[in-house]
């Protein structure tokens, strides 16, 4: 006879994402796995003496969410000056003026999330933008993105910034085309800035990026993973460097969600690096903390137009972005990496940066031959008609994050929408048209570029409406709600390797759950962003409850 079930949760309108029992009312754990899934009376009739018996009172239980790209280490810094939401300079200025005016000792005026558009007339934001709220003290503001950091005159003097400074180790400064002199913005930063070399650089005179800065960073992104029903995170892009933050935040009990780290490639990776990334992942390799995947970049963003485009950016004629890589090297690049059996994430945007990475995939399986490698392009912004069927063809995951073509962040007016021009909207996160095509997607959140809360980015998936609602933009490219949640649990699952325990609520895999305060199928689609995470669960052990 089988041991009774240490809990069961009954009474709730169990979603499950296995499609050979797609609903249900009660699910039973055991030793952390799910061990029976029925109706109400099937799993009560399990339960022994020493049973914890849920009533769950009609609200929703669902595999916990895998958000399949979450920058957890990145995070959001509490000390820094909070730009999210500032829609004008003039807020901006607002904000900056508080803060620094509250804390007269800082020595550097540190700013998050600052939004491109913000200044007028989609130009790039400049030192003259900020001098006037920081005066003789050094600022840094990071773009919402984390792609750009936008410096005050002050910083470009501590700094030794001049017009003869071209690269720095942690990005690419801008001059002014007339005069040649720093303009105090300075790109790349995702490429150079987060690399293990941009870090160190930037440990030596900026306080956010101390250590116990960044671990604070993590530790409250961690809390926010649990507190926002995600039972597994995938952090993106990290170096052998950050690792003992990961090994800190667990031997700490901070770790509740379970950790997938990605180790970041960038240009000029030798072998003696990929040597070492190969021993950390065999280092870090169980089911609560895993090192593996490597993360690349072959193109940026849209908003300063430096995502690589086939035509020029509507409203910037002349330039179509450009790539990291030559197309050639980009192949080999990642050839040689199939080769040694990584797996690879490659941030991916505009059309002509997309095309370069399948053309990329395209020569790896040529080379090598097919193999279940499971890789992901990231982001997958604008999409090229003609390339839509090249993911299920080489077996790439598209990993896309919802909240992100949202009309209040990318729409009409907005500096991505007016960046790629209106005869490409249609090109715009096209979910719909990858799923029909027998692409896997994976669904994430991309925190902090984005709220972490999966159940806006659903919203918006099944919506592509603001949160306030309001008309939807490019409507053609919605999906529905199962197939949404779908993309943020089992394809998620699947694209991380996953699958065979979690993902799905499913006998014998882990019991990682998450209980929502109202059934989703059962209301509005408006509401959908207003449901909240009552409960999360990993391993049948409670994180998180309200």
């Amino acid at each position: 006879m089988r041991p009774a079930p240490d809990l069961v949760l009954t009474r709730a309108r169990v979603h499950t994402v296995d499609p050979d029992l797609p609903r249900a009312e009660a699910v039973a754990v055991t030793a952390g796995r799910i061990s029976a899934v029925g109706t109400h009376a099937e799993v009560s009739a399990l339960a022994g003496p020493a049973t914890e018996i849920r009533d769950l009172g009609g609200r929703m239980l669902l595999p916990g969410f895998v958000d399949a790209h979450n920058h957890v280490r990145l995070g959001s810094d509490a000390d820094s000056v909070q730009l999210a939401g500032a829609r004008t300079l003039e807020e901006v200025h607002a904000r900056i003026r508080t803060w620094a005016a509250s804390h007269p000792d800082a020595e550097w005026i540190e700013a998050e999330a600052f939004d491109y558009g913000a200044i007028p007339g989609g130009r790039m934001p400049t030192a003259a933008d900020l001098d006037p709220v920081t005066g003789d003290r050094p600022a840094l503001v990071f773009t919402y993105d984390v792609h750009s950091v936008w410096l005050n005159t002050a910083a470009l003097r501590r700094l030794g910034i001049t017009r003869d400074t071209g690269r720095l180790p942690w990005g690419v400064v801008q001059k002014d085309p007339a005069t040649g002199e720093p303009t105090g913005f300075v790109t790349g930063f995702a490429v150079l800035g987060l690399a293990r070399r941009g870090q160190r650089a930037l440990a030596e005179f900026l306080p956010w990026a101390s250590e116990e800065r960044r671990y604070k960073r993590l530790c409250a992104s961690l809390d926010m993973a649990a507190e926002n029903g995600l039972t597994t995170v995938v952090e993106p892009q990290n170096s052998p460097d950050d690792l003992f933050l990961f090994e800190r935040a667990r031997s700490e009990g901070r770790l509740r969600s379970r950790i997938i780290a990605a180790l970041f490639h960038p240009h000029g990776t030798t072998a003696e690096d990929l040597d070492e990334f190969e021993r950390c992942a065999e280092r870090f390799d169980d089911d609560r903390f895993r090192v593996g995947p490597l993360k690349l970049y072959i193109d940026d963003v849209i908003e300063p137009h430096t995502a690589a485009l086939f035509e020029p950016y509507a409203n910037e004629p002349g330039n179509r972005g450009r790539t990291f890589y030559e197309p050639g090297e980009f192949a080999e690049v990642l050839t040689g990496l199939d080769r040694r059996g990584f797996q690879t994430f490659t941030h991916a945007t505009g059309d002509r940066g997309i095309r370069t990475a399948l053309d990329a995939h395209a020569a790896a399986r040529t080379a090598n031959g097919p193999r279940d490698a499971r890789h992901q392009l990231v982001h997958v912004e604008c999409l090229h008609p003609q390339d839509v069927g090249r993911f299920a063809e080489l077996g790439v995951v598209a990993c896309m994050q919802p909240r992100h073509c949202a009309p209040d962040v990318a729409g009409p007016g907005k500096d991505w929408a007016e960046g790629v021009g209106e005869h490409r909207w249609s090109h715009a996160w096209a979910f719909r048209s990858l799923r029909e095509a027998g692409a896997k997607l994976a669904f994430s959140s991309d925190w902090n570029v984005a709220e972490m809360n999966p159940l806006a980015h659903l919203y918006t998936a099944v919506t592509r409406r603001a949160p306030d609602g309001g008309d939807s933009w490019v409507p053609g490219q919605t999906i529905d709600l199962t197939a949404a949640i779908e993309a943020y649990t089992m394809g998620s699952a699947y694209a991380n390797f996953v699958d065979g325990d979690r993902g799905s609520v499913t006998v014998g895999k882990y019991a990682d759950l998450v209980v929502i305060d109202r059934d989703l199928f059962a209301v509005p689609v408006e509401e959908i962003k207003d449901a909240s995470v009552d409960e999360t669960i990993v391993e049948g052990v409670t994180v998180f409850r309200r």
